[in-house]
């Protein structure tokens, strides 16, 4: 009888550890953790906490390992600016003759698009925009032309070679519509996810979102900047949002040597 009963006790043993291990064989992967900062009211104090989240220390030069690095369009030359001529890679020339200002490890892209640097809210291209939209860092805002799609791409900073970095943000002017204005972030061919600008909100003519992610790497991002285009006669209606950026932030792009 003994054995009897420690016959079952191991054969109900067994089976407990058979349920326990296929419940933990079916347990579903956690997804990676992922930090979100959007705003359309605070967008100061937001901005603050993605960049201590980047790197609290702005890198001006190549050769940095840490820290973060932004775009606000500033240091564009007139020759670039209000034409549609911006080219893809100002911002990251290998040019060693160039100023290190011009190697911040950010490319731009999406086929058939041009790029289009404003200092006066785009007014030139249609003269409603100069009330329409507003400058977080005067006095330059940024634009795809003929798109409202562009693609961001990294490089080690003064470098050909290709990078990823671990979170982006950007700041948006005149963000109208709920569902106008996205950003999606890939690693390689992979979405990492389709994340929403928030619609302005009261007085604000500004959005931010940044997203950050600890444990992937970030090799570009497509950002869907508004519905509508700027033209001449493009204009914000009830189902139509023409939307502008400003301000681009990023961690210090990092060789992305698993390619």
């Amino acid at each position: 009888m003994k054995k009897l009963v420690r016959k079952f006790s191991f054969l109900a043993l067994a089976l407990v550890g058979l349920v326990s291990c296929d419940e933990k064989d079916n347990e579903t992967p956690k997804s990676p953790t992922v930090m979100v900062f959007t705003t359309a009211e605070d967008v100061d104090a937001k901005l603050a906490g993605f960049r201590s989240t980047l790197g609290d220390s702005l890198n001006t030069k190549p050769g940095k390992t840490s820290g973060r690095r932004e775009v606000n369009w500033d240091a564009v030359p007139a020759t670039f600016t209000n034409t549609n001529t911006f080219p893809f890679d100002f911002f990251n020339s290998p040019d060693p003759t160039l100023p290190a200002g011009r190697k911040r490890g950010i490319l731009f892209n999406h086929p058939g698009a041009t790029f289009r640097i404003s200092d006066t809210n785009f007014n030139d291209v249609d003269p409603s925009y100069s009330t329409q939209f507003a400058t977080f860092s005067p006095a330059k805002t940024f634009a795809t032309i003929s798109s409202t799609v562009t693609e961001v791409t990294f490089k080690v900073p003064g470098t050909n070679q290709d990078a990823f970095v671990k979170g982006f943000g950007a700041i948006f002017s005149d963000v109208d519509l709920p569902s106008s204005t996205t950003m999606e972030f890939f690693n390689g061919d992979k979405s990492l996810g389709i994340y929403p600008v928030k619609p302005r909100s009261g007085a604000s003519s500004f959005s931010f979102l940044g997203v950050y992610f600890p444990d992937d790497k970030v090799t570009s991002v497509k950002i869907h900047a508004g519905n509508a285009k700027i033209a001449a006669g493009s204009t914000d209606t009830a189902t139509y949002d023409v939307v502008v950026m400003d301000d681009f932030l990023y961690n210090e792009p990092i060789a992305n040597t698993n390619q």
